[in-house]
């Protein structure tokens, strides 16, 4: 067995039977992706719970190509590729866009299976085609930004874990930039912000908010904001006039979950060696011992006390692994 506790940023003291790292394309058709394996970038979003049965693919496929045309940069990125470096790279070229995505944790290729987002702004706005192996079928595939389906942090490909290994991401970045700051903190910017000072700016509320994964671990926000009925957000209100939430469209909106755990007093809980963040509720970490099962019953409880004071059910943005793949939690009973 092989140990994953340094193969993903919450540290948790789990193994795998074999581990096989992807260092050039040509190596995808080779592979055999016998039952159960697990697609592995950085592993800054999974959870390994427990010890996996099977064998997990690291994907660390490297380069950056740039194409400049007359209207747009049309950017191809190498799924290994480290996400921050890529977005810091791009800043450094003067090439506008990615700036709200700063110091999300990552590789490219696990960029469109979550279809990361920060402070207004998705992924998905920007990505043109994304290259991957179809597993099942045994064949290069180019997917348009339709053919993946996009939405709030879901895609295709997260919708179909071990389906397609990503190995390469196209973005488009128009020339004729226009800055996304409306969402707090950036909304204190002026009107006319530059890409370097959001990009500065993002860098430093999340080093004040998130705590550094090599020195805590963590895996960044536990949970996924839940989009509710307007309707339920009305009640909402009524009980709690100061929700943090924004509109997601015209009969939804978008509630903060770190909001609500912080509100409901959750902040000092802990499983263990499993705890909340005490500077951003959203943020679960391992502070120094955590298994698995601490971790789980830590969420679970979060979950069924937002549930019953709130009505929502939160869903975690993780990816959480156990014996055989991916497993799902529900609130505690």
């Amino acid at each position: 067995m092989i140990e994953l506790a340094e193969r993903h940023t919450f540290k948790l003291p789990a193994k795998c039977r074999t581990l096989i790292e992807l260092n050039s394309s040509d190596e995808v058709e080779q592979l055999a992706f016998e039952e159960p394996y697990y697609l592995l970038g950085e592993g800054s979003n999974t959870l390994f719970l427990e010890d996996f049965q099977g064998t997990v693919v690291c994907n660390r496929l490297l380069g950056v190509c740039i194409e400049e045309q007359d209207a747009s940069f049309l950017v191809t990125a190498a799924a290994g590729e480290n996400w921050h470096n890529f977005v810091t790279d791009l800043r450094g070229r003067n090439i506008d866009g990615m700036e709200n995505l700063a110091l999300i944790p990552g590789s490219v290729g696990a960029a469109p299976v979550q279809n990361i987002g920060a402070y207004g702004v998705e992924v998905a706005t920007f990505i043109e085609q994304v290259t991957a192996w179809d597993i099942s079928e045994k064949c290069w595939v180019s997917m348009s930004t339709e053919d993946c389906q996009f939405a709030y942090r879901d895609s295709l490909f997260k919708q179909h874990p071990g389906r397609w290994l990503i190995t390469s991401v196209t973005f488009r970045l128009p020339k004729d930039w226009r800055p996304v700051t409306h969402y707090s903190p950036l909304n204190q910017l002026s009107d006319n912000a530059s890409a370097q000072s959001i990009f500065d700016k993002v860098i430093e509320v999340r080093q004040k908010k998130l705590p550094d994964p090599k020195v805590i671990p963590n895996a960044g926000s536990f949970f996924k904001n839940p989009v509710v009925s307007n309707a339920l957000l009305e009640s909402l209100l009524q009980k709690w006039p100061d929700i943090v939430y924004f509109p997601a469209d015209e009969s939804r909106s978008k509630v903060a979950a770190g909001w609500l755990i912080e509100h409901l007093g959750l902040k000092s809980l802990n499983e263990g060696d499993a705890a909340v963040n005490p500077n951003q509720a959203l943020v679960l970490i391992n502070r120094a011992r955590a298994t698995g099962a601490d971790v789980s019953r830590l969420a679970q409880k979060i979950m069924k006390h937002v549930k019953e004071a709130s009505g929502i059910e939160l869903e975690p943005e993780v990816r959480l692994v156990g014996q055989h793949g991916l497993v799902q939690l529900a609130a505690e009973k």
